[in-house]
């Protein structure tokens, strides 16, 4: 588990890192503007349309797989894909005619502070971006067929030809001067993604065959276990949403700073949360069919413990130094100084929230494994709840990083729940541990901040800002690996027998 893993955040660090570069091609040409902002929420409205659906069968479908294939085989789970697969073109096509035929409202619904001139711009875009919902939601299906196969590698190499080819379409929006290359773009993006993860499962034995059977008892199923997901899993997705819809009636380019703040803060998080989460889902999947609890415990905790070992610097490290990891990261082109202050001012209380969604990812799973969905959902809403009304509250005093912090306090708020909610459903498992590590793990990142802090200061006038902020989070990296290997941290340690053992 723990190479496939390695090899899966090689894989997201250098998938984030072209994301990143996609990020900035955007903030260059467009800045923090009305056209940025219309682009984006054209994007958001199919992207989070559809990833409750999509997300939610995609990540019930992998439990209930191994359910088909163990009580009736091969064949029987190839019927079920081909149905499920029938299932999501339907639903697609009818929230496609929905879109077209209401995009106006739709549009209000998800950015109600636009007016006349973005407001345009964002209907036009999202009549042509709302046809990517159909390979959206088959790229989850057929993402995790290849997971029960084994290959998680594929899956996780999708966000190579989509940043491409959203690069490529940014290119050329601004250089032909056709804004709505833009959307296009976005559409052949996302269908390049399907396109990969079809042609690999058709590698590993699918065959599509076109029917629909509603009366199929495991379709049934999965309908019912993907309902309370579609809210459990999409809470990350529901405060994006409730973000920008507040964040366009606060000031103009208030959601293309958000997306520029999240999309730095989902970086970390991603890389090590997505990771680790993805190859544990489908451990701890087969311990709940084989009921072992014992060992189910164990992998929890482990990778809780190991999630905080990597986000809990990570967040110390986008706090203190939000607004130079800003300026390097998009600061240049129609960036400018007024979007500068108010991205940088949303990551520094976006990484505030950073564990607990890592956590909660970990959680979230064990749960999805154990086939409850009703518990993630239940929790998510609370947490969604909260995040409207801090996000109406602190906007209000504090502009859109209150929007930024008021996410970070219902994602915790949401993980806080979760522990509970595991910990009546299976007992103790390993709390005081985690608790134990995560307290030296804040130990040593606070010790980390304030080193690399001073040292960045020191040496800004001398090195300049690249090159000291640079120095002065490899010099905080190094401070905190060697203080992490006197405190013994056993998951630490494991990797690094491991890393010895292959250098043998």
């Amino acid at each position: 588990m723990q190479k496939t893993a390695f090899i899966l955040m090689i894989i997201s660090i250098l998938s984030k890192f072209l994301g990143f570069a996609r990020e900035t091609v955007l903030s260059y040409f467009y800045g923090a503007s009305n056209i940025s902002d219309a682009y984006l929420i054209s994007l958001t409205i199919p992207a989070v349309v559809f990833s409750f659906l999509g997300g939610a069968l995609g990540t019930s479908y992998i439990p209930l797989m191994g359910s088909i294939i163990k009580e009736k085989g091969e064949r029987e789970s190839l019927r079920f894909t081909n149905n499920i697969v029938n299932f999501v073109i339907l639903i697609a096509t009818v929230l496609v005619l929905f879109v077209l035929s209401f995009t106006e409202l739709v549009v209000r619904l998800f950015a109600s502070g636009f007016k006349d001139e973005t407001f345009k711009m964002a209907v036009a875009f999202t009549r042509i971006a709302v046809f990517g919902v159909y390979f959206t939601g088959l790229t989850y299906i057929f993402s995790s067929f290849l997971q029960i196969k084994g290959n998680f590698v594929i899956p996780a190499l999708v966000g190579f030809p989509y940043s491409i080819l959203v690069i490529l379409s940014i290119f050329l929006s601004k250089k032909l001067n056709y804004l709505y290359i833009l959307s296009f773009g976005s559409v052949l993006a996302i269908a390049s993604q399907f396109i990969l993860v079809f042609i690999f499962s058709l590698k590993k034995g699918f065959f599509y065959r076109f029917f629909l059977d509603f009366k199929d008892e495991y379709l049934k199923k999965i309908i019912n276990l993907a309902l309370p997901v579609m809210l459990g899993t999409s809470v990350g997705q529901l405060n994006v949403l409730i973000d920008r819809t507040i964040a366009s009636g606060i000031v103009v380019g208030g959601i293309s700073a958000l997306n520029y703040a999240n999309r730095l803060n989902g970086f970390i998080q991603d890389i090590f949360a997505n990771s680790i989460s993805t190859v544990m889902y489908h451990l701890i999947t087969k311990m709940a069919a084989l009921e072992d609890v014992k060992g189910f415990k164990r992998v929890i905790g482990e990778n809780i413990n190991l999630i905080n070992v990597f986000l809990v610097p990570a967040t110390v490290g986008l706090f203190i130094f939000s607004v130079p990891i800003t300026k390097l990261v998009y600061g240049r082109g129609a960036f400018d100084g007024r979007a500068l202050v108010l991205t940088s001012g949303a990551l520094l209380f976006y990484s505030l929230g950073m564990t607990g969604v890592g956590a909660g990812t970990i959680l979230s799973r064990a749960f999805y494994s154990l086939q409850d969905t009703r518990t993630p959902m239940i929790n998510s809403v609370h947490a969604v709840i909260l995040n409207i009304i801090l996000n109406i509250t602190l906007s209000k005093f504090m502009g859109i990083s209150g929007i930024a912090l008021a996410t970070s306090i219902s994602n915790l708020f949401c993980t806080g729940l979760l522990f509970l909610s595991l910990k009546k459903k299976i007992g103790p498992y390993g709390m005081k541990d985690m608790v134990y590590t995560f307290l030296k793990v804040v130990f040593a990142s606070l010790v980390m901040g304030v080193i690399a802090r001073l040292f960045y200061i020191k040496f800004y006038v001398m090195l300049g800002g690249v090159f000291s902020l640079l120095s002065a989070i490899f010099v905080g990296a190094a401070v905190y690996f060697i203080i992490i290997l006197f405190m013994r941290i056993k998951e630490i340690d494991f990797i690094l027998s491991k890393v010895r053992g292959y250098f043998r």
